[in-house]
């Protein structure tokens, strides 16, 4: 089984990281992450995975009808490798360290256990996962329990609070924002993020929990209608954190706003009022969903609370 967070290899030396979970038509729906290059892996953007893809592996391009999107997709007959999180984690905790991401990693861990995180429904993401790391990497945890999740993030807020953990400082934060591009002002995005507790520094090295729930699924298909910015309240957020998280609202046209980007995770509570920009979709019942995270980047869509 391939679960979103899930990266697979090719033969021709391309790392792709799964979007989705499950298969669509036997493939693997992802975004190209890593490519080698003369006997390197090579971090790619979102903008040359699409010329690069294009113009040599066009047979890795792929129209999604379910989710009405252009994505990348590998046949499941066409992975060489299955990398997967919860394997990989298990497996760098029981190797000595080679390496300072490596140490960090089973530190970070160490302190989850000891606070009586249940660390089997863990796994590790990101460059750690494919085994590419460098001294400046961060450590990217994802959690399949959404319980233990929660506890997760309560831990690490308990752990700032006795500086067994740092938050991240003003620096940290402006690398962050400009990572991810946001389409509202610095101080708005730090004030979202610093709530949400799924973040941290561990020995000058930034962490980030996400949550997947292995059950979550897309059993709908979309059309996309229009783009719009709406103002709603929250409904329900306890999928807020989900991938793609799932904001309900009370809206008279708008049943809930979905992202896909992990900038949004947690970006609003219930009972607060929101605006949201992005593509609004319709399901074959006719309901609507505003969808905030067409591209990677998503410019131009954001979800905000209004303070």
């Amino acid at each position: 089984m391939y679960f979103a967070k899930d990266f697979v290899e090719t033969a021709e030396g391309l790392i792709f990281a799964a979007v989705s979970s499950g298969l669509e038509q036997g493939k693997v729906l992802c975004f190209l992450r890593y490519l080698r290059v003369d006997g390197r892996w090579r971090k790619v953007g979102t903008d040359f995975a699409n010329d690069f893809l294009r113009q040599s592996y066009p047979h890795y391009l792929h129209y999604s009808a379910v989710i009405d999107a252009d994505v990348h997709a590998v046949p499941a007959s066409a992975i060489v490798r299955h990398h997967q999180p919860r394997k990989q984690l298990q497996a760098l905790l029981r190797q000595q360290p080679a390496d300072a991401v490596l140490a960090d990693l089973q530190h970070l861990c160490r302190l989850f256990a000891e606070n009586g995180l249940a660390l089997e429904l863990f796994g590790v993401t990101g460059s750690l996962l494919v085994g590419v790391q460098n001294r400046d990497s961060d450590i990217d945890l994802v959690c399949y329990d959404r319980d233990e999740f929660h506890r997760a993030r309560y831990t690490v807020q308990a752990l700032i609070a006795q500086d067994r953990l740092q938050a991240l400082n003003d620096g940290d934060w402006l690398e962050a924002y400009r990572r991810r591009a946001c389409d509202f002002a610095l101080d708005d995005y730090i004030w979202h993020e610093q709530r949400k507790y799924n973040k941290g520094m561990i020995n000058q090295r930034k962490f980030d929990l996400s949550l997947l729930s292995e059950a979550d699924s897309t059993t709908a298909n979309y059309r996309k209608l229009d783009f719009a910015r709406i103002e709603a309240e929250v409904a329900d957020d306890r999928f807020s954190f989900d991938y793609p998280a799932c904001f309900a609202l009370k809206h008279a046209e708008i049943d809930s706003v979905v992202s896909f980007t992990a900038t949004f995770n947690g970006q609003a509570q219930q009972g607060e009022w929101i605006q949201a920009a992005g593509w609004v979709e319709v399901d074959e019942h006719g309901r609507k969903r505003l969808v905030v995270g067409s591209t990677r980047e998503a410019i131009g869509e954001y979800i905000k609370v209004l303070r």
